[in-house]
């Protein structure tokens, strides 16, 4: 099967994104441990930092816990403690909460999935007003994932968007698409790698900014101990 379809699909959803607009270019760095307390109950911590001309613009550390409700369902919720980095170059504080539903279903190699976000921000920051990353929000990210036979790298695809719920004069509407194409890495043991190029492009803002960013994310999965028989 040729899997040119996946460079195909994503410059259709990029397309019509090409404007006149402010870019920046960032590398997104996520590192992260999680582990599984039962067949049904995962919990990580981890941390992100986002790195541009000046070096760290954002970062984040999170705690999450999921739950497998189905083998199709699972809910899950995160906790976000945010410094960003103002113009003086001093760095501000603000608290974020996620709650999310993914479903998933693979067919034969193919792996679709779609996830479900409430994004709530509190203590916000006062210079990111009317900006999606930190405002409140109702995020869509349905994707796709190819397992090639004989093969460690899966790659995967995802569009989403980000949906400003608030009564405010830029609520109600599409604030941000993102654009995101990548692979996985299947590594032996405990480890987990992903490689993705993101396109984060905001709409129906004045002045919109276009981002172009290199993420790495790297995770490792605690081992639960064996219980000892007696």
């Amino acid at each position: 099967m040729n899997k040119s379809w996946f460079f195909l699909f994503f410059i259709v959803f990029i397309s019509h994104t090409i404007s006149s607009q402010r870019r920046l270019s960032l590398a997104w760095i996520d590192l992260s441990i999680s582990k599984k307390f039962s067949k049904k109950l995962d919990v990580s911590l981890g941390m992100t930092n986002r790195i541009g001309d000046l070096g760290i613009q954002t970062n984040f550390s999170q705690f999450s816990v999921k739950y497998k409700l189905l083998d199709w369902i699972k809910p899950s919720i995160d906790y976000r403690l945010v410094s960003n980095r103002q113009e003086n170059g001093a760095y501000q504080f603000s608290n974020r909460l996620n709650t999310n539903i993914h479903f998933s279903k693979e067919l034969k190699r193919f792996d679709f999935g779609l996830r479900l976000r409430y994004q709530y921000s509190f203590s916000k920051l006062v210079s990111q007003q009317n900006d999606p990353e930190f405002d409140l929000a109702y995020r869509f990210r349905p994707s796709i994932s190819y397992d090639i036979n004989n093969s460690i790298i899966s790659p995967t695809m995802s569009v989403e968007y980000f949906y400003n719920p608030e009564n405010s004069a830029l609520g109600n509407r599409f604030t941000k698409a993102r654009y995101i194409l990548g692979f996985d890495l299947e590594l032996k043991g405990s480890h987990e790698l992903t490689f993705a190029y993101i396109l984060d492009q905001q709409i129906n803002l004045p002045d919109p900014l276009q981002k172009h960013i290199l993420s790495i994310s790297y995770n490792y999965k605690l081992k639960s101990k064996k219980k000892a028989h007696s």
